[in-house]
């Protein structure tokens, strides 16, 4: 593992520039955010859009690229980036019975195109066709794609899981130096939220989401930039033993373990071994049993889910 005081890779969250910020945010002038104002500040050109919404679907950095060509056609150089482009990855079986009608709020606040269900459109998706298709833009020499691209900011609606999964996929761009990382907020959907109030976008979803919405993602544009330590866990098990690894632990190649560390027993010839990040907390026991207990039960049967109060309980 990383020391807690290492360097992070490159992961880093857009957090709320003060407290006296944070008190304005909440006075009537801090209210009034015109909603056309924010989408065209945030709503990225629609030929960028669609090019990227095409390469995910096809799962090809070149599957936007009719939009391109139409778009270079109609005199691309003239076509002026977003202020402030935005991405939102949201879970809805986050949130209780707020995530569906959080989605469509987002949709009408940029362009549909802009907004992912997680479930949908995974984060490595993202980043490998999605951000692919505009750096190979970019690469051609279209400024728009590049100051998207520089300027990209993510938010993601959902709890610290779905929060340190799309971080996760994000740091991949940091160790392959396909930089700028963008930075990321959040929208507390989850139940302990506990990722959201450390950074300052607040411990639980707000009663009054539909108008606060608006200024988290106003805020998203210009919040200030801090940084978050990621840890990289390593897990190995005899060959052929069955996991059901959670969505934040992949299979690795190989397996080095520290030199130093003392070992009972004698380990196996042949071991499977499976990689991570993991940011706030990582555990393994009873309380991760109950938590990834929770978290099929919830898939499995959503009406149990109905909110933070209903979940912890």
């Amino acid at each position: 593992m990383e020391s807690p005081g290492s360097e992070p890779e490159g992961t880093r969250i857009a957090a709320r520039t003060s407290m006296i910020d944070s008190i304005r945010g909440c006075t009537l002038a801090g209210m009034r955010i015109d909603k056309e104002e924010l989408r065209a500040k945030i709503t990225m050109p629609q030929y960028l859009r669609f090019a990227i919404r095409d390469a995910i679907k096809s799962r090809d950095v070149d599957g936007g690229d009719s939009h391109y060509a139409a778009a270079c056609a109609a005199g691309a150089e003239a076509v002026e980036p977003a202020e402030a482009p935005l991405v939102v990855f949201i879970n809805s079986k986050s949130g209780g019975r707020h995530g569906p009608d959080l989605k469509l709020r987002l949709q009408e606040l940029m362009s549909q195109e802009q907004v992912f269900e997680i479930s949908n459109v995974k984060p490595h998706e993202f980043v490998q066709y999605g951000l692919g298709c505009l750096e190979k833009f970019a690469s051609l020499g279209d400024h728009c794609a590049k100051e998207t691209r520089e300027k990209l900011r993510i938010m993601v609606a959902g709890g610290d899981g779905t929060v340190g999964w799309v971080l996760g996929c994000l740091g991949e761009l940091y160790k392959k130096g396909q930089e700028p990382v963008p930075p990321t907020g959040i929208i507390p959907l989850g139940t302990g939220n506990d990722l959201s109030r450390s950074f300052g976008w607040g411990g639980s979803f707000p009663f009054n989401w539909k108008s606060a919405i608006k200024r988290t993602l106003d805020r998203a544009t210009n919040g200030s930039v801090c940084r978050l330590d990621s840890w990289n866990v390593l897990v190995s098990m005899p060959a052929g033993k069955e996991l059901d690894a959670p969505y934040s632990l992949k299979p690795a190649e190989e397996c080095s373990l520290d030199q130093g560390l003392e070992v009972e027993g004698e380990l196996p010839e042949k071991v499977s071994c499976y990689e991570g990040v993991f940011y706030n907390y990582y555990s393994v026991g009873m309380d991760a049993q109950v938590a990834y207990g929770f978290h099929h039960l919830r898939n499995e049967k959503p009406y149990l889910a109905q909110g933070p109060i209903a979940n912890k309980v």
